[in-house]
């Protein structure tokens, strides 16, 4: 296996960094190495810095397409952080339905990974309208910068053991079963779901109106002190007054990095 000299670590890191806002330490030096072999191999790159400057040369995309699918964690699953989707379900939405206007919700999970959490909010959405949803347009915006998990999270089949956390009465209302190991999130549900691909790291966010909540869990780790604080502002910038941001349990705002204000732990609303 290829090693990386400590220079070739910095550029790659530094190149991650600017461009995705994740920070990869030195302890990540070996996960970027084991990650990134084949790569190097298949393409008979004898080092790193031939690697590097393919990336920065390639025209196409490709190159750094493969190198964020690759140094990307996409890990989730159903009901991840359950307290999220209670409150969600049980104060937001009805706070939020009370002051959206033009019966239009709108919904971003940003950050998104394959798929979990923008499914589980279109199926708490629609038993929370019932009858009435067909009055609301209530597409749920989900992005992430691997283009390839968002291509897994668009097709909406999983392993049917990751779907049977799910309630009895979703899993019959919104999950179709393929064969005897996998399952299908229902057409239905994943009409709900506009995947998009998008860096957050993005200087101005383009978004013509203003979110009701943002889903944004457990992506923050990855990012430093500052680049969290720019993106909570931005986040807080295309939030409705009275609107709701929703981060991971193992992240957490100071009151000297946003305006948003402290609900219960890794909820906060702007006021």
């Amino acid at each position: 296996m290829l090693t990386i000299t400590d220079r070739e670590f910095r550029k790659l890191a530094d190149y991650i960094k600017t461009n995705y806002g994740i920070n990869l330490k030195e302890e990540k030096r070996s996960l970027v190495v084991g990650r990134l072999h084949h790569v190097l191999e298949q393409n008979n790159f004898k080092s790193f810095s031939e690697y590097y400057d393919y990336i920065i040369s390639d025209k196409t995309g490709e190159a750094v397409e493969t190198l964020v699918n690759k140094i990307t964690t996409n890990h989730t699953f159903f009901m991840r952080e359950p307290d999220h989707f209670y409150y969600f379900r049980n104060k937001a939405l009805p706070a939020i339905t009370a002051m959206a206007k033009d019966r239009d919700l709108r919904i971003w999970s940003a950050g998104c990974s394959s798929g979990e959490e923008p499914y589980t909010l279109a199926m708490i959405i629609d038993e929370f309208f019932g009858k009435e949803k067909c009055l609301w347009d209530t597409k749920i915006l989900a992005t992430d910068i691997s283009g390839k998990v968002l291509e897994e999270a668009a097709r909406g089949i999983y392993p049917s053991e990751r779907t049977a956390v799910l309630p009895p009465q979703w899993r019959l209302n919104y999950i179709k079963t393929i064969d005897s190991e996998k399952s299908v999130i229902s057409e239905k549900i994943r009409n709900e779901v506009i995947f998009r691909k998008f860096n957050l790291m993005e200087k101005v966010f383009p978004f013509l109106r203003k979110f009701h909540a943002i889903f944004c869990r457990n992506v923050m780790i990855y990012f430093d002190s500052q680049t969290k604080k720019e993106l909570v502002q931005k986040f807080y910038d295309c939030t409705e007054n009275g609107g709701f941001l929703f981060i991971g349990h193992s992240e957490s705002l100071g009151k000297e990095e946003t305006k948003y204000k402290y609900v219960m732990p890794a909820v906060y609303r702007k006021e």
